[in-house]
């Protein structure tokens, strides 16, 4: 109990002594680059609701698609050493080959390319 208090306290102390060194440190000198609404060095022209490609919203799904197919992999180590390895051997060959069909059929449908 003795150890939980005191990482408690400890957390507590550093956190408070990080947020008012923050607080002292800290530079406040707003000038009106600062407080513009866009900060990418340039000025705002035309409209801020221009349509972003269709193209970047394909790529970012298809790297969460096989990134989560990537996670079910991760646990495969461990699963090795259960009672039956083959069959875990045959998921894992299923997963690995249906994630190299759906990659190939996405390369040969030009969904990874980024400019055409």
């Amino acid at each position: 109990m003795n150890t939980i208090m005191f990482m408690l306290a400890l957390t507590i102390g550093l956190s408070t002594l990080l947020v008012f060194l923050n607080l002292l440190l800290a530079q406040a000198t707003p000038d009106s680059e600062k407080l513009s609404p866009y900060e990418c060095g340039f000025d705002p022209l035309g409209s801020a609701r221009l349509p972003f490609s269709i193209r970047f919203f394909m790529v970012a799904i298809l790297f969460l698609l096989f990134d989560l197919e990537i996670a079910l992999l991760l646990p495969l180590p461990w699963a090795t050493q259960l009672q039956s390895p083959t069959i875990t051997m045959t998921w894992t060959a299923t997963i690995l080959v249906l994630l190299t069909l759906g990659f190939i059929y996405e390369w040969n449908q030009g969904g990874l390319e980024w400019a055409e």
